[in-house]
């Protein structure tokens, strides 16, 4: 989730620091795996789409909200559609893929494979969408971003639920944190069945929001983006998009999901933060981010990963570095993966997994 902390993300990060549980879910065939497509399909962002683009995706959305799991049931399981089974994996491996090597490529195959369901699934025939953060600053840009639409976009902020401002741990400049008012979520109290935290059993309740203009473009801004892609090698690369546990030292990972989900929204919870539909383009155009500063050295950063296996184990006292041949899972929404499976996103079963590309990248200002 995000690099900063929230009061429903504190204890979650307390836990996420000593505990080691990882996803033991068996994974089935499906999502992006070799042979794949053979021409990329090409992601753009959410504002240049057509309306009948973003009606389409918001209907394929909707429409992995209502298809039932693939996960199998157990007692009270709050695993009920599609989309639950993503955000599951996620709850399952929020210990193992935050703060690690694999955080960036592990990212990448789960919103590629939420691309895909989309497509096989849900009849969408375009690409994923991402959301450039960068063009809505500043703070008093963000509340009116496009994504934000309540016609064309995902709903705007919830009502405003008072919290403590003296708290260390209240989110700065949060403007929300009750049910969405607005957009094509609204009004649905049951639309969210998983957390908070790390809760897998059946929790009806519905899509919060909490955003935090100041801290969105704070984190999101373009000289943010810039120092990002200036990093010399990956492992500083992927430590500086995560940041470190405190408001202090976010990146633009903690800025995207604290930016919508602040204190009291699902975006801001460690665990569940993919139960907003806003999850998939914020981490679109964070995968956005890599691809760009993949492509300022292609030949030598498509075999450039390093980190620890181990949540913040930077020191390597438990354990060595990702590496290539890193195996990940996502369960029963697609075959297991490597590293070096996702390291290309234009591999389509020739040299790597991955099969789309972005209609635009970032550039480095000199």
């Amino acid at each position: 989730m995000a690099a900063g902390l929230s009061i429903r993300a504190l204890l979650g990060f307390a836990y996420l620091l000593w505990a080691c549980a990882l996803s033991s879910a068996s994974p089935t065939k499906g999502g992006p795996s070799r042979p794949g497509h053979k021409v990329p399909i090409v992601r753009r962002e959410w504002r240049i789409l057509s309306k009948h683009d973003k009606a389409d995706y918001i209907k394929a959305v909707k429409c992995l909200l209502v298809k039932p799991a693939l996960t199998p049931a157990f007692n009270n399981t709050g695993v009920k559609s599609r989309y639950d089974d993503l955000v599951y994996t996620h709850v399952q491996q929020t210990n193992a893929i935050h703060f690690t090597g694999h955080f960036m490529a592990w990212h990448r195959f789960f919103t590629a494979t939420y691309e895909t369901m989309l497509r096989n699934e849900c009849g969408f025939t375009g690409a994923q969408p991402y959301w450039d953060w960068t063009l809505d600053s500043p703070a008093s840009n963000w509340a009116s971003s496009p994504v934000f639409d309540a016609v064309t976009g995902f709903g705007g902020n919830g009502a405003f639920i008072p919290g403590d401002p003296t708290s260390p741990w209240e989110v700065p400049g949060r403007s929300g944190g009750g049910c969405v008012t607005t957009g094509p979520f609204a009004g649905d109290n049951t639309l969210v069945h998983l957390g908070p935290f790390d809760s897998v059993t059946y929790n009806p309740q519905c899509l919060k929001r909490d955003l935090a203009p100041y801290f969105a473009a704070r984190y999101l801004a373009k000289n943010q983006t810039q120092l990002t892609l200036a990093q010399p090698d990956f492992g500083w690369f992927a430590r500086t998009v995560e940041g470190g546990p405190s408001f202090e030292a976010s990146g633009i990972h903690g800025g995207g999901h604290y930016g919508v989900g602040g204190t009291y929204g699902q975006m801001g919870d460690l665990f569940v933060s993919p139960a907003d539909p806003l999850f998939f383009l914020h981490h679109a155009n964070l995968d956005r981010v890599w691809w760009s500063w993949q492509k300022l050295n292609l030949r030598t950063r498509l075999t450039d990963v390093s980190g620890p296996i181990y949540l913040m184990d930077y020191a390597n006292a438990l354990g060595g570095n990702v590496t290539l041949d890193f195996p990940m899972t996502l369960g029963v929404s697609a075959a297991d993966l490597t590293v070096a499976d996702v390291m290309n996103i234009s591999g389509c079963g020739k040299t790597g997994a991955m099969c789309y590309e972005y209609d635009k990248v970032y550039t480095l200002q000199k």
